[in-house]
C-alpha cells in the first residue's frame, strides 16, 4: 500500500495520521516488518493498531506487556485439566496395556505414544500470539508496552519478528499461516535491546502540534466549535509543557472538550475550564500549576 492510501485508510476510521506516521505503516507492509513505536504515553500508540486493523480489515490480537510474562500467556500453554480428564477416561484401558508389565522400564515403553498423544494440538490452548499464527485471516498483532515486559520475553519473540514463526519444544516449528503486521508500542520505560530493534521499523510518534490536535478533537468531538478546539488544543500544549506529574494525553483533551460540552455547551471561559479540570488532571499537585497556565492563556 502507498502511503496515501495508508493514511486514507486510517482517517477513515477517525485516525488522522501525519506523514510520518503514514509512511513508515506504508513501508511496514510493503517490506513485511514489524513496526516499533515508542513515544509518550497517550499519543496515539496503541490506537493506530486499533485504526490499523479496523482500516486494513485485518483482525485484531491484542497482548499486553507486564512485568513476568511468559510463554504460558503470550504463546501457549497445555489444558493439564483436559489431559486428566482424558487419562481418567481411558484408565481401563491403560490398565489393559500394563497387564503382565513388571518393571518401569516396560510401562515406559508401552505407554511411550500414548503419553505422545497428551502433548499433541488438541491439548493445546492458544494464546494470543499463536492465535494469530494459525489464523486463516491475516492479523495486527498489538504487542502493547513491550517495555513492561522482561528483556527474557524480548529473547522469546526475536523468532516471531524476524521470521513469523515460534517453536513449541513438543510439536515443533509453526509458521505463519498469514503473515500478521506486527506492532509494537513502548513508552519507555526501558531500553529495548538492540536485537529486538533491528528487526524493526521504528516510529516516533510525540504530542501533536495544536493544529494537528485540533483536527483531531474536531473529527472525535463533531459538535465541538472551532474556536473551542483551537483553544482546548492551544492549551493542552502549554500544560503538557509544565513540569506535570503526569502530562495530559490526546484521549483526555478529548474529553476535556466533551466535558465542556456536557457541562455549558461551546462555552470559552477559564471558569469552565477549570471546573472541568477533571478530564486531564489526574493529580492534585497538578492542579494549582494547570489553572495558572489557564488564566494565562485562556
Amino acid at each position: 500500500m502507498t502511503p496515501e492510501s495508508v493514511g486514507q485508510a486510517l482517517e477513515s476510521v477517525g485516525y488522522l495520521a501525519d506523514d510520518a506516521i503514514a509512511v513508515t505503516c506504508s513501508l511496514a507492509l510493503t517490506l513485511d516488518r514489524p513496526l516499533l513505536v515508542e513515544g509518550p504515553p497517550g499519543v496515539g500508540k496503541t490506537d493506530l493498531a486499533r485504526a490499523l486493523s479496523e482500516g486494513l480489515a485485518r483482525p485484531l490480537e491484542r497482548l499486553q506487556c507486564y512485568e513476568g510474562l511468559d510463554e504460558a500467556r503470550a504463546l501457549y500453554e497445555w489444558d493439564y485439566g483436559k489431559q486428566i480428564l482424558y487419562t481418567q477416561l481411558l484408565r481401563d484401558t491403560v490398565a489393559d496395556q500394563l497387564r503382565g508389565v513388571t518393571s518401569l522400564a516396560q510401562a515406559v515403553d508401552r505407554l511411550g505414544t500414548e503419553v505422545n498423544v497428551l502433548y499433541s494440538a488438541k491439548f493445546l490452548l492458544a494464546r494470543p500470539i499463536l492465535r494469530t499464527l494459525q489464523s486463516d485471516d491475516a492479523h495486527v498483532l498489538l504487542i502493547d508496552e513491550v517495555d513492561r515486559s522482561d528483556p527474557e520475553f524480548e529473547a522469546f519473540i526475536l523468532e516471531l519478528l524476524a521470521e513469523r514463526q515460534v517453536t513449541i519444544p513438543e510439536l515443533g516449528t509453526i509458521k505463519a499461516k498469514h503473515s500478521p503486521l506486527v506492532v509494537l508500542t513502548s513508552n519507555g520505560a526501558r531500553d529495548l535491546s538492540d536485537a529486538l530493534r533491528r528487526r524493526c521499523l521504528y516510529l516516533y510518534i510525540d504530542y501533536p502540534k495544536p493544529s494537528r490536535e485540533q483536527a483531531i478533537i474536531a473529527r472525535r468531538v463533531p459538535e465541538c466549535g472551532e474556536a473551542l478546539a483551537a483553544s482546548l488544543s492551544a492549551l493542552a500544549e502549554a500544560v503538557r509543557k509544565l513540569d506535570l506529574r503526569q502530562a495530559p494525553s490526546i484521549s483526555e483533551t478529548i474529553d476535556w472538550a466533551r466535558a465542556i460540552i456536557a457541562l455549558s455547551g461551546n462555552t470559552l471561559s477559564p471558569e469552565i475550564y477549570k471546573a472541568t479540570l477533571s478530564a486531564i488532571v489526574k493529580h492534585e499537585d497538578d492542579r494549582a500549576a494547570v489553572e495558572r497556565a489557564i488564566d494565562k492563556l485562556a
